[in-house]
C-alpha cells in the first residue's frame, strides 16, 4: 500500500469519511517490528506465523529491528512501521510528545531494566551517583527507571551527567569505563552482568513498565481487523514461548548473539503469562508519568491521567486470558 493510500485511509477514519471494509482492508503489506527486549516477536518471525496468517490474503510482512523502545517510537512517527514494541512508560512519553499512538496489546511483564555500575567504582547507591557520569537512552524504560530512581534519592539529573548512547553502546561505554553507571536493558544487561561482571546496584522491578504492542490512532481506525489479527496470532506466539522455552531461548540465543546463560538470566527476569492491556497497565504507566512530571521532564501541566486513557486500547484484547 503506498503511503498516499495509507495516509488516505488514516484521514477518512479520523473525520468519519465512508470507507467500506472492504477497502479498509485493502492492504498489501504488514510492517512489524522486532527486537531482542521482546522475545515473543522473535518466536513470532522464526515460526513464521504471521505470513502464514496473511499468505491467503495476499499480505506480506515486513520485519524491523528495533533497537531500543525510542527507535520504535520514531518508526511508528515516520510511518516505517505499523506496529511496534515499546516500554509502556516510553510509550507514553511518546503520546506526550505529539506521537498519535495506541498501545493495544501486553506481551511481556518484564524486569529488564536496572541501575548497573563496575565493581571497582565504589558505586552501591543511588545517592553515590551524584556528580558521576551515566550512560542512559533518552525516551526509554532505563531512562525513565533512572530519573525515578535520582528523585528517590533526592537527586535529579542536574546532578550528574547523562551520556546519551543506545543501550548496547551504553554497555561498552560501562565496561570499558568511559562512564560510571549505566540504565541497562535486557539482554545487554544480562550480558554485562554475566561476561563482563557488571553489578546491578540498585533494582525496584515494579518501577519497571510493562512491555506494550503499539499502533498508529489511524491503523487502528483504517484496519481494527488487522490489528486484532495480528495481536490474535502474537497471542499463539506467547503461548508457544510458555509452552516451549527452550525453543524461545534458542531464538533468543541466535538474534542477540548471546551465550545461554545470558539469555537465562534475562528470561528468568521475564514474565510473559500477561496479555491482556487495561486498568493494571494503565496504573503503572500513570504513575511513572506522574513520576516524570515531577522530576521535570514532562511539564507541569501535562494531564497524565487523560494521556493515559487515550494511550492505552483495551477493545483489542478484550476475551484474551490474563
Amino acid at each position: 500500500m503506498t503511503l498516499l493510500r495509507r495516509t488516505f485511509l488514516g484521514i477518512a477514519a479520523a473525520i468519519g469519511l465512508g470507507v467500506t471494509p472492504a477497502l479498509a482492508a485493502d492492504i498489501s503489506e504488514i510492517r512489524i517490528d522486532f527486537a531482542t527486549y521482546n522475545p515473543v516477536s522473535l518466536l513470532l518471525k522464526k515460526e513464521g506465523l504471521l505470513e502464514k496468517e496473511f499468505e491467503k490474503d495476499g499480505i506480506s510482512i515486513r520485519w524491523v529491528q528495533s533497537a531500543g523502545s525510542n527507535k520504535a517510537l520514531e518508526f511508528l512517527k515516520s510511518n516505517s512501521i505499523d506496529f511496534g514494541s515499546t516500554a509502556g512508560a516510553a510509550a507514553l512519553i511518546g503520546r506526550v510528545n505529539g506521537n498519535p499512538i495506541k498501545s493495544v496489546y501486553v506481551y511481556s511483564r518484564p524486569e529488564w531494566t536496572a541501575l548497573v555500575t563496575r565493581a571497582d567504582t565504589g558505586i552501591t547507591k543511588v545517592a553515590d551517583l551524584k556528580g558521576k557520569t551515566i550512560a542512559v537512552t533518552r525516551g526509554t524504560d532505563p531512562h525513565i527507571f533512572l530519573v525515578r530512581a535520582l528523585a528517590d534519592a533526592g537527586l535529579t539529573e542536574k546532578d550528574v551527567t547523562l551520556v546519551l548512547l543506545q543501550h548496547a553502546d551504553g554497555k561498552l561505554a560501562l565496561l570499558r569505563g568511559d562512564v560510571d553507571a549505566w540504565a541497562g536493558l535486557d539482554p545487554i544487561m544480562a550480558s554485562a552482568e554475566v561476561e563482563g561482571g557488571a553489578k546491578l546496584f540498585y533494582r525496584k522491578p515494579e518501577n519497571n513498565s510493562w512491555g506494550v504492542l503499539n499502533t498508529s490512532e489511524t491503523f487502528a481506525a483504517a484496519h481494527p481487523d488487522i490489528v486484532r489479527r495480528v495481536i490474535n496470532i502474537y497471542e499463539k506466539a506467547r503461548a508457544d514461548a510458555i509452552k516451549d522455552p527452550a525453543a524461545l531461548k534458542a531464538v533468543l540465543e541466535e538474534v542477540a548473539k548471546l551465550p545461554e546463560p545470558v539469555i537465562a538470566k534475562q528470561l528468568e527476569r521475564t514474565d510473559l503469562s500477561y496479555s491482556r492491556i487495561g486498568d493494571e497497565q494503565k496504573a503503572t504507566i500513570t504513575e511513572a508519568g506522574l513520576a516524570l512530571v515531577k522530576a521535570g521532564v514532562f511539564p507541569a501541566e501535562t494531564d497524565v491521567k487523560a494521556t493515559v486513557d487515550q494511550l492505552i486500547d483495551p477493545s483489542f484484547t478484550q476475551g484474551l486470558g490474563q
